[in-house]
């Protein structure tokens, strides 16, 4: 049976959030910053043109009404007292010459009211305008509206001269009310063109803004590009540099640095190359020597109870040490094994709490120092050679760093994601591992101990380990208990051989 493999979707989660940052990406952002200062400017400029074309068009007519109405009113002739009898007379005459628009003329004397129209009394004249008329002998006027209808209303104080300078109120004052509807009419028509002007112009500021942004943004989605290329290992990616601005400055600087670190990673490949190659070559040019000299030294240890103490303990000393230099030479050749991408799993279903009871007693740790805790009928495709190297590197460090009793647990659990692992944790009874070495501890040659320059082990045994979980697809992790002690935690997808029938 093959191994089932899950995966996520695309379009799970990620893509939405990725969907709503691209709608309002640097595009998006480059063409609404330009309309927006596009739309400020049309705005600004329709509204001043506006502003002052509305005010000149008022003025004018105001200015015409008031001078007009001014020269009517001092050209009349007025008898005082003021009588009512032909003073509404009067009142039609001056009406009859308003400009720049017909004027409802009333004049207010004393409890006296008339006017040109059919009303004495105007109900658009205010109290203010009637207060400024008393307080001075010179004319006031005021723009007012009144039921939504605009009007001009003209405030015009008759004065008598009492000498060459001076001059009296007569108590007498005409008013002048005249609708200003042409000249709304002509202000709604400004606005119209103010706003019909202004957005059209937007629209077509979008077509240079949509420009700006992609003259822009190509240099930046080559950017982009580029560096995707470069981070799927095509290091040799450039992009082209046109003409002599701040993007062009940044092509020029990515390239250069492209350059640069293709460079530094060919040295780097290089040297890693020649140093897997040489660690290959020391490690397979000393196999043969080694495989004499342990050949020697088991016939010495056979005879070293015939020798003399101190031979029999440098004979013991010789083997001790080329059995050590054997397993680094052998682990080196492993390591060179994964460096070079040449290890393979030859997976097959096996039994694996049985798998870990073979580990043990091959190297005979079936006494008091090794507890397990390994339910039966747990089945799962591994290589039985490198599982067996994960076990043993494990419990064997357990045993020389840490302290017995090592217990084994096996275990299987459900992911989150529905994928079921098996679990194999190796705990010990020692001190634990500390803060600062738990980063390292999978390093190769990392030693925890400074001070510690010989040690049983190869220094590559966890660090073979880590490789041969990887090779399966799995992870493993290290940690301390609550307790006290360490404890390694091995997970591998369990891919377990299902049941016929």
């Amino acid at each position: 049976m093959g191994r089932r493999r899950r995966g996520t979707r695309k379009g799970d989660g990620g893509d939405a959030p990725r969907a709503r940052a691209r709608a309002f990406g640097l595009r998006t952002r480059l063409v609404l910053a330009f309309l927006l200062v596009a739309g400020v400017s049309a705005g600004t400029t329709a509204a001043l043109t506006y502003r002052e074309a509305r005010n000149a068009l008022l003025k004018t007519a105001q200015d015409t009404a008031v001078s007009s109405f001014r020269d009517q009113v001092q050209q009349t002739g007025w008898t005082l007292p003021v009588q009512a009898e032909g003073l509404e007379e009067v009142l039609r005459d001056i009406a009859r010459k308003g400009k720049p628009h017909p004027w409802v003329v009333f004049a207010e004397y004393g409890t006296v009211r008339a006017s040109s129209g059919e009303n004495p009394v105007s109900t658009v004249i205010t109290p203010e305008l009637r207060r400024a008329a008393q307080a001075g002998p010179n004319g006031s006027f005021e723009r007012v509206v009144k039921d939504g209808v605009p009007y001009l209303t003209i405030a015009m104080p008759t004065v008598f001269r009492t000498g060459a300078e001076g001059v009296l109120p007569s108590g007498l004052v005409i008013y002048a009310v005249m609708r200003m509807t042409d000249e709304q009419v002509n202000v709604d028509a400004l606005l119209t063109a103010a706003r019909d002007g202004a957005l059209p112009g937007l629209a077509v500021a979008l077509i240079p803004g949509l420009l700006a942004a992609r003259s822009v943004l190509r240099p930046v989605r080559e950017l982009r590009r580029a560096a995707q290329r470069m981070g799927s290992g095509q290091l040799d990616t450039r992009i082209p540099v046109r003409g002599s601005d701040e993007l062009a400055d940044l092509a020029h600087t990515f390239n250069e640095s492209a350059g640069r670190l293709e460079r530094s990673v060919r040295e780097l490949r290089e040297a890693e190359a020649r140093a897997r190659r040489f660690a290959s070559d020391v490690s397979h040019e000393l196999r043969t020597p080694l495989a004499g000299m342990l050949a020697v030294t088991e016939v010495l240890d056979e005879d070293a109870g015939r020798l003399d103490a101190d031979t029999a303990r440098a004979v013991r000393l010789v083997s001790a040490e080329t059995g050590k230099l054997a397993v680094l030479v052998e682990d080196l050749m492993e390591i060179s094994r994964f460096d070079a991408r040449a290890a393979e799993l030859n997976a097959d279903e096996v039994d694996v709490a049985e798998a870990i009871r073979k580990t043990l007693q091959n190297r005979h740790w079936t006494d008091g120092r090794v507890r397990t805790e390994l339910p039966d009928g747990i089945r799962a495709r591994l290589d039985p050679r490198r599982f067996d190297v994960v076990v043993a590197n494990l419990v064997g460090n357990a045993l020389r760093h840490g302290g017995a009793p090592v217990t084994v647990r096996l275990r299987t659990e459900a992911r989150s994601t529905g994928v079921p692992v098996l679990v194999t944790e190796v705990a010990d009874s020692g001190p634990g591992i500390r803060a600062e070495v738990l980063p390292h501890i999978f390093d190769r040659f990392y030693k925890a101990d400074a001070a510690r320059t010989r040690s049983a082990g190869s220094g590559l045994g966890l660090a073979i380990t880590l490789e041969n979980v990887r090779l399966h697809g799995g992870t493993v992790r290290a940690g301390n208990l609550p307790g006290g002690g360490a404890v390694f935690t091995v997970e591998i997808p369990l891919y377990a051989e299902e049941a016929d029938g």
